[in-house]
Order: structure tokens, then C-alpha cells, then sequence
């Protein structure tokens, strides 16, 4: 069973997890507008996983028997002054997350909660991945700068990106 504690901060993860969800829509929203359908790709496919990363938690909480509450999405940024600049507030995003999710784990091991930092281990291996990705794509956007068939190689490049369930426990207590 959850403390009280660790069950208020883990619906908290799950709003985050929706609201980063709702960020990359928008991004991807953002890369159709400006003609980069590859990058809206990735975009999409982040939108997916983060999505499968609130299921995750949100099946957790059913699983260990505490309740979850949802609550409103908060607004999102909508316009960023090029995809390289779109990617950048992405790894400060991923950052943010991760640092989210530290502060989940440290709360289990305050709360001697074994099972939830077992789960969160997962969310950790994963934040470094996420962390690595982005920059990685900004290395790459920053090395072709504005260089047209540069952008439209790399936009194909990201086309290519396919979505993969998050984990098997996205669909656990469903």
C-alpha cells in the first residue's frame, strides 16, 4: 500500500506526465506548421510515449491500492523561433523531469518504499535516454544551422522514428 505521501506525489507525476504529453502535441503542431513533418513525427511519437508514462503511474497507484486523482492540464507553450530552439526547450524540459522523478525516489526511500523505487528505477533509466536523445538532435540542428537540404535530410531523418509502448505495465490494471 502507498503512504498518503507518495500517493499525492505520484498523481503529481501522472498530471506532469500529461502535461509534458500535451507539450510535445504541441511541438509537433508547431513542426507541421513550419513544414518539418519528420520532426512532428518525433514529436507525436514523444507525445505517445509520455502518455504510456502516465498510464504507468496511473496503474501503479491502482496496483498498490491508493486512488487517482487527475486534475487540469496547465497551458502549454505553443511557438518557439525555430525546431532547433523547439529541441533545446525539450532537453530543458527532459530536465525538469528528471528531476521529478529523483524527487519521487528520494521520497520512497524517506518512506522505505521499496516497491515504488523498483518501479522508478525504470523512470530513471529511461530520463537518462530522454536526456540523450535531445541532445543528441541538438547537436545535429546546431552542425546544420540553416543550411535548407541540411534541415530537410535531417526532417527525414526523424520521419523515420516509430512508436514502441513505454513499458508492459502500461496496460497492467487496465
Amino acid at each position: 500500500m502507498l503512504s498518503k505521501k507518495m500517493e499525492e506525489a505520484i498523481n503529481a507525476q501522472i498530471n506532469a506526465e500529461m502535461w509534458s504529453a500535451y507539450l510535445y502535441l504541441s511541438m509537433a503542431a508547431y513542426c507541421h506548421d513550419k513544414g518539418y513533418p519528420g520532426m512532428a513525427n518525433w514529436f507525436t511519437v514523444q507525445f505517445k510515449e509520455e502518455q504510456d508514462h502516465a498510464t504507468i503511474f496511473f496503474n501503479y497507484v491502482v496496483s498498490r491500492g491508493g486512488k487517482v486523482t487527475l486534475k487540469a492540464i496547465d497551458e502549454v507553450e505553443t511557438e518557439w523561433a525555430s525546431p532547433l530552439e523547439a529541441f533545446q526547450a525539450t532537453l530543458t524540459h527532459e530536465k525538469k523531469v528528471t528531476s521529478l522523478i529523483n524527487n519521487l525516489y528520494a521520497l520512497a526511500l524517506e518512506e522505505k518504499d521499496y516497491a515504488s523505487q523498483s518501479m522508478l528505477h525504470w523512470f530513471i533509466d529511461e530520463q537518462v535516454e530522454e536526456e540523450e536523445n535531445a541532445h543528441e538532435i541538438i547537436s545535429q540542428l546546431t552542425m546544420i544551422g540553416d543550411n535548407g537540404y541540411g534541415l530537410y535530410m535531417f526532417d527525414k531523418e526523424l520521419a523515420a522514428r516509430t512508436y514502441t509502448q513505454a513499458s508492459p505495465l502500461a496496460n497492467s490494471a487496465e
